[in-house]
């Protein structure tokens, strides 16, 4: 005889697992409902809604009918979904036919084919969101797959913060590395400008800030094109003086 219990515990390494080796948040958010619908035996469809801001979304679904289910929750701003990210609780409609919770949502779902759904919270620091099951008949999920959803949701929570954390990190390293490289190349075109006209780095520096605000471009960009072409940047002209053409007086 099956030992539901025994068989959940299992679960529980293997879909840690398999989350957590996902890396980014758009891989992570993917497994999510890739995993709710092969390990969840009642669950046909799944999705995912995550509040931005003050906006609730759906980053991650397993089919396009998911998108029509959540379209309609939105639409009437009702349902088991939105209840549960705004509720921070579970919610299960055992059968929309029959549940009045949702006047205006349950019976366009049941429309669209969905009889069962049940919406579990997403409870992790930083994430705010619902893990949301979708099945076609009524009286879908039972005990274990309920069971199996609210672990899924927690560790999908904890996975995402993860993910997230791992994001903004590699974020950070590319930021200083694009840092470095911009302190690089500017300090290479105040050196070209000291030395052809000799002058202080503190001009050199106000040459490339000039020019960058004459043209419009980032002072790494105007500092690049003197490092790559030898021509002194285009000025803007000063007062009572007429402004050369760019490359009329290269460098010498």
């Amino acid at each position: 005889m099956a030992d539901p219990l025994g068989e959940l515990t299992a679960d529980v390494g293997e879909i840690a697992r398999l989350l957590f080796a996902t890396g980014s948040v758009e891989a992570t958010l993917a497994r999510i409902v890739e995993l709710a619908v092969e390990t969840i035996e009642g669950c046909a469809f799944a999705g995912i809604f995550l509040l931005e801001g003050e906006t609730v979304v759906t980053p991650a679904v397993s089919d396009p009918l998911v998108s029509i289910i959540d379209r309609l929750q939105h639409a009437n701003g009702e349902g088991p979904c939105l209840a549960a990210i705004g509720q921070g609780l579970a919610f299960y409609a055992d059968d929309l036919e029959i549940d009045t919770r949702w006047p205006a949502f349950g019976p366009e779902a049941i429309a669209a084919g969905i009889r069962s759904v049940l919406a579990v919270p997403l409870a992790a620091s930083g994430v705010v969101g619902a893990l949301n099951l979708y099945a076609r008949y009524p009286a879908a999920f039972g005990v274990v797959d309920r069971a199996k959803a609210a672990m899924l949701a927690s560790l999908s929570g904890v996975a995402l913060t993860a993910a997230r954390a791992h994001e903004d990190e590699e974020r950070q390293v590319e930021n200083l590395a694009y840092a470095l490289a911009t302190r690089e190349v500017i300090g290479q075109a105040q050196g070209i400008l000291i030395e052809r006209e000799r002058i202080s780095a503190d001009a050199a520096f106000d040459i490339l800030r000039r020019a960058s605000q004459h043209l419009n471009q980032k002072l790494r960009d105007v500092a690049q094109d003197l490092v790559d072409t030898g021509e002194r940047p285009e000025l803007p002209p000063r007062p009572g003086r007429p402004l050369p053409h760019k490359g009329a007086h290269p460098l010498r």
